[in-house]
């Protein structure tokens, strides 16, 4: 029978994410709206986002925070153009976005002396294979193949090349090591369900002695520049933004940051989203049709939440569509470039109730598909 009940939220975006519990857009603070972000109005929400940023990750107070263009891509394709060709290169990937990373890395930047290091879907590479004198490129979590790396035990603190870490699904729900990454992009449509256009960099002080003491053998875009006469631009990090930032989106960012301290700050977001994998966890355990994607367990991404199904490709598209036309889940395929199943995000903004009746609607849904050819 249909299931009685429905998920009062049916957003298991992957991204943009769900918004916070009892979002509201009059609930934000506008008044920064059509005055410029140069302005002291301006200013001080641009300073407060990346303050409230530092402090509620904990990140250590001598590491630069900046809030740049183009999302957690434009944030990391900064970073990459700016920094590397210093010294070889690791690129630690298995899944999309990561391949995509060494991709730019090898034939858009045409570096020669890139390293591969590589695991298909479901697996994680060996990452002790990397070598502390290369500068490292890697994603924390790989959100197309809901893998993630389990710590940061394999990054030596002796290391004399920088680490490169794209974060994006990862920092507000899994537990950072900012002393083992130089480098660390992420933006706001993820874990805080924010609004997108915007990224972050979290940069070390080895990250900014490499920008001051290191020119890159190619032009670099006005957006991509950190330096000027061989010194960090510390207005960057103060809030004087490369390019206009949507205002709207800041006040969006801060009503999110003032959320995850409301609720009791990072830890407890990331004790919502493990909750929230320990309920799907406990589901796939009893249901042999379904499975992660994920080899091992202690890999499994508790945000983007990759999952194999007993069905073909046909019949996927039936158990989704079903779901989004009962208004019980929308956008949860897998990825286009990933094997094919569900990607469920379980991030800081997913209620663990409406995972809970989100599930005997995946049991009605496959009992409904799974006779179709």
């Amino acid at each position: 029978m249909i299931p009685a009940n429905k998920p009062l939220n049916p957003n298991f975006s992957s991204g943009p994410c769900s918004k916070r519990p009892g979002y509201e857009l009059t609930q934000l603070d506008i008044c920064t709206l059509g005055r410029s972000h140069r302005s002291n109005i301006g200013k001080a929400a641009l300073q407060k986002a990346i303050e409230q940023t530092k402090e509620l990750l904990k990140i250590p107070e001598d590491y630069h925070i900046a809030i740049v263009p183009a999302s957690d891509t434009g944030a990391m394709e900064m970073m990459l153009w700016s920094l590397l060709g210093a010294r070889t290169v690791d690129v630690c990937y298995w899944e999309s976005f990561g391949k995509g990373w060494f991709s730019d890395i090898k034939n858009e930047l045409q570096l020669s002396n890139v390293n591969a290091i590589t695991a298909d879907y479901g697996q994680l590479p060996d990452l002790e294979t990397t070598n502390p004198e290369h500068d490292i490129v890697f994603t924390w979590n790989g959100t197309t193949s809901g893998v993630k790396v389990p710590n940061a035990d394999w990054i030596s603190d002796q290391r004399t090349g920088l680490t490169i870490c794209d974060a994006t699904s990862a920092v507000f729900a899994m537990p950072i090591a900012w002393d083992k990454l130089d480098v660390t992009t992420f933006s706001w449509q993820k874990v805080l369900g924010g609004e997108g256009a915007h990224g972050m960099i979290v940069l070390s002080p080895a990250a900014v002695k490499r920008l001051e003491s290191y020119t890159p053998p190619w032009p670099l875009p006005k957006i991509f520049r950190l330096t000027k006469n061989g010194k960090l631009i510390e207005a960057i990090f103060t809030g004087a933004t490369i390019n206009t930032p949507s205002m709207l989106c800041v006040a969006d960012y801060l009503d999110a940051l003032n959320w995850i301290d409301k609720i009791g700050g990072v830890d407890a977001a990331i004790n919502r989203s493990e909750n929230n994998l320990a309920i799907l966890s406990n589901f796939v355990a009893q249901h042999e049709w379904i499975d992660f994607l994920s080899v091992r367990a202690e890999y499994r991404s508790n945000t983007s939440v990759c999952l194999r199904l007993a069905l073909s490709d046909i019949q996927l598209k039936a158990f989704s569509n079903l779901l989004a036309q009962h208004q019980v889940a929308y956008d949860i395929n897998s990825y286009k470039d990933a094997p094919s199943g569900l990607r469920i995000w379980c991030g800081a903004t997913v209620e663990s109730h409406d995972l809970e009746l989100l599930l005997p609607w995946l049991i009605w849904a496959y009992e409904s598909v799974r006779d179709e050819q």
